[in-house]
């Protein structure tokens, strides 16, 4: 993936932190958006100097999206191709912890919005100016399989993701003739991202046992599959989403 200059957002901790990884071992140059994780950020500069850049963004500030897609345009000298909508907003995977119906708000709601469907609408659109040069791209979002199996009711999080799912598809019929290929890619509970991290080892326990593959699915694994989009092996599918989750959720 020498040709592929990525924006990740939220690519320097957790499962981000895996998507920046692989991207730079397959051979990507990557600019790492972060809000709170500039050491980390910082670290993963360090190793791979020539490769990378990173630069604080908040993705619901469109202004700070922008200087993303500046910054790999004049880091590397040729325009963003692949972006990768992966920021979660103040989010843990805490079921015991998580509101319920009675207690969760409209606000609550609103800021996963803003994270998944807003930062998403952000991103691309201060992409396409480098899309349009580069002739083609690819936008890959993070969603997740509790659209389709709420296995635990995350209201505030599976409804931003669902929303997100519309975009991928809505955008991708609308940029497809522009050779822009807009596709998801679905994890289940990860095991362990920092984001789950506060999820009890009896509910991994529970979902490995659920699965064909008998296993809970890693950052690793997940990783492979937004590769695959950003590759050349998936130059006719757009619209897509990818339930990556050892099988748990069928479509």
């Amino acid at each position: 993936m020498s040709d592929r200059i990525v924006v990740v957002t939220g690519g320097a901790r957790g499962l981000g932190r895996h998507l920046t990884e692989a991207f730079l071992e397959a051979g990507a140059r990557v600019v790492i958006g972060y809000l709170s994780s500039r050491d980390a950020a910082e670290e993963l500069v360090a190793r791979h100097p020539d490769r990378t850049v990173a630069v604080r963004a908040d993705v619901r500030h469109r202004d700070e999206v922008q200087a993303l897609v500046s910054a790999g345009r004049e880091r590397f000298g040729a325009p963003v191709n692949v972006v990768v909508n992966n920021a979660l907003v103040d989010f843990s995977f805490n079921g015991d912890a998580r509101p319920s119906v009675e207690q969760i708000t409209g606000a609550d709601f609103a800021r996963q919005y803003e994270g998944a469907v807003e930062g998403a609408l952000h991103l691309i659109q201060a992409a396409l100016p480098d899309f349009e040069e580069a002739g083609e791209a690819r936008v890959i979002n993070v969603g997740t399989n509790l659209v389709q199996n709420p296995v635990v009711p995350y209201h505030d999080y599976t409804a931003a993701k669902a929303g997100l799912l519309a975009l991928t598809r809505t955008f991708a019929a609308e940029l497809g003739p522009r050779g822009v290929r807009v596709n998801m890619v679905s994890g289940g509970l990860l095991r362990s991202t920092d984001a789950s991290s506060a999820t009890p080892d009896e509910v991994f326990d529970a979902i490995a046992a659920a699965t064909p593959l008998r296993e809970v699915t890693t950052p690793a694994q997940f990783a492979d599959a937004v590769l695959f989009f950003a590759s050349e092996g998936s130059r006719a599918v757009t619209g897509q989403n990818l339930v990556v989750d050892g099988g748990l959720v069928m479509n």
